[in-house]
């Protein structure tokens, strides 16, 4: 018997089982596939070259877990991007953001946009840092029936306002706009010039199925601003060995605490007595027992697969029928002969430039027809990629000489119309893909040795994303906070008892953060340890 059955080796259900098995709580984690990490893993996917194979770069990462779980301990060290991101243009410019370069860069095309910098960077951090708060934090959860609980949760809120209410009115403004508008309709009130408003607004539609004008769109550009790499706010880093080597070490960290792991332990039922969750029914037909089962996994894999409809409230299932999840992401790892020569910025050596997230979209205006262009044809003519060149700040990736680059497109649909299947058309779109790099690094293609090309219905089918969605269900006003996964169900509890959800579906959300396993643990011990007292 165990006192806590973890569904799935991801990084949230790693960093949960390693906090309660810091609590001496007897844990065990059961991994699908064959490899620990979920979507942050590291694999060969060509002889001698290596990469992050879903997930695939460093900030939202909490400090605190990293912290608390001594990772740098188990071998994880983060590298700093010289420069945070390049965007060439059309017309043959460029754009660098970061390094102290933004300024100087924004003002080539528009002086004007250059001296608003500071101010947008302002507004943004402060925002950001009210929302950095309650990452940690169990949101306000709506409850019935108990007068104790609701005057617990009215304090929760309580100490929300308090800091809401010091931003002042106007960042109190800036903070509902971040919400409610789009990231395009912010950003064109900043700016005038394109390429500033497209590096910034890429951010509003990684990893989301929708326009960079769509309403709610502004939040997802605020969600990417959380994260700090080594202390510095706002950065993106390397994990040294790729994302596979934060899981290893969070694998590392559970085991060292007195968690088991088990691998190729897929589970097909929760096991529901008397109410209550009393452990899980393997793929392979084995009963484990436990007191507590809590769940890594995407909400709607959880309710709709693995508990008994007839075990949860009608209009929680309903809830989770709709529980709306579509990324519209194409992921390809591409291995190099050598570096991409871009026609704006020629040069196959090294260059700060190389190291940076590589944006091709080079304005709002081309997102958001890359948008239409999905939604009527199932993918964008003119898709949105960003590529990453991790081998240029670690070598263990790649052979000498040779590069290994991660390419993130958007957009695609979640589900092809006319009942095309993306298994039938991936390589179609893998080369419109490579095509689009070309286009801005006329070498690019040239230099592919291979290819490894993940559609979203790959994503689902590897990882568990749903639609390929890399959050576990949108970041949207209606799936956020003490709505996420549902009002009264935001304290990573759920309508069966004793059964909990530590995965992206909860507050605060997706990205590699590590924040709702560290939460989840949290309250599986607040009521292991009532229920001992009891």
């Amino acid at each position: 018997m165990y006192d806590v059955v973890i569904i799935g080796a991801g990084h949230n259900g790693l960093v949960c089982a390693a906090y309660l098995a810091r609590a001496r709580l007897k844990v065990l984690v059961l991994e699908r596939r064959g490899v620990v990490g979920g979507a942050a893993v590291t694999e060969e996917f060509h002889p001698g070259f290596r990469n992050s194979v879903a997930s695939y770069t460093v900030s939202l990462l909490n400090p605190k877990v990293i912290a608390d779980l001594q990772l740098a301990r188990h071998g994880l060290r983060i590298v700093q991007r010289r420069i945070s991101n390049f965007l060439p243009t059309e017309d043959g410019r460029y754009l660098k953001v970061g390094g102290g370069k933004t300024k100087e860069e924004v003002a080539k095309f528009s002086p004007r946009d250059a001296a608003r910098l500071d101010a947008y960077g302002a507004e943004l951090e402060a925002v950001a840092d009210v929302l950095r708060d309650t990452v940690l934090q169990t949101p306000p959860n709506v409850v019935e029936g108990s007068a104790a609980r609701a005057l617990g949760e009215l304090f929760k809120a309580g100490r929300l306002a308090n800091r809401v209410r010091g931003l002042g009115l106007e960042r109190q403004r800036r903070l509902l706009d971040l919400f409610t508008r789009s990231a395009g309709d912010c950003l064109d009130g900043w700016f005038e010039s394109d390429p500033i408003k497209a590096a910034y607004g890429f951010d509003g539609v990684v990893g989301t199925y929708a326009s960079p004008y769509t309403p709610g769109s502004a939040y997802v550009l605020l969600h990417h601003c959380f994260g700090q790499v080594n202390g510095v706010k706002g950065a993106w880093g390397h994990a040294i060995g790729g994302m596979g080597s934060i899981t290893q070490a969070m694998a590392a960290a559970a085991r060292h605490e007195g968690a088991e792991i088990r691998l190729e332990a897929g589970v097909r039922e929760v096991l529901i007595e008397r109410g209550r969750a009393a452990g899980v029914v393997t793929e392979g037909g084995e009963a484990v027992r436990a007191r507590a089962v809590a769940s890594n996994l995407n909400p709607k894999l959880l309710f709709l697969n693995l508990v008994d409809a007839a075990a949860v409230p009608a209009e929680f299932r309903a809830r989770m029928e709709t529980w709306r999840c579509a990324s519209g992401t194409f992921r390809m790892n591409v291995a190099l002969a050598e570096l991409p020569d871009f026609r704006c910025l020629p040069g196959k050596q090294l260059a700060d430039h190389h190291t940076s997230g590589i944006i091709l979209a080079p304005s709002l205006r081309y997102m958001e027809q890359a948008y239409f262009d999905a939604r009527t044809r199932g993918w964008s003519r003119k898709p949105i990629v960003e590529m990453l060149i991790p081998s240029t700040v670690d070598d263990s990736l790649a052979p000498a000489g040779k590069h290994v680059a991660s390419l993130f497109c958007q957009h695609v649909a979640p589900a092809l119309p006319n009942g095309d299947s993306w298994d039938a058309r991936k390589d179609e779109v893998a080369d419109l893909m490579i095509d689009t790099v070309n286009a801005f690094a006329p070498n690019f293609k040239a230099a592919v040795i291979a290819r490894q090309v993940l559609s979203p219905l790959d994503l689902e089918r590897t990882f568990g994303l749903v639609g390929g969605d890399i959050f576990h269900g949108t970041l949207e006003l209606g799936q956020l906070f003490s709505a996420r996964p549902a009002l009264g169900y935001a304290d990573y509890r759920t309508p069966v008892a004793g059964l909990y959800q530590c995965g992206s579906g909860t507050h605060p959300g997706g990205g590699v953060t590590g924040a709702p396993g560290h939460n989840a643990a949290r309250e599986v011990l607040k009521d292991w340890r009532r229920r001992r007292n009891e």
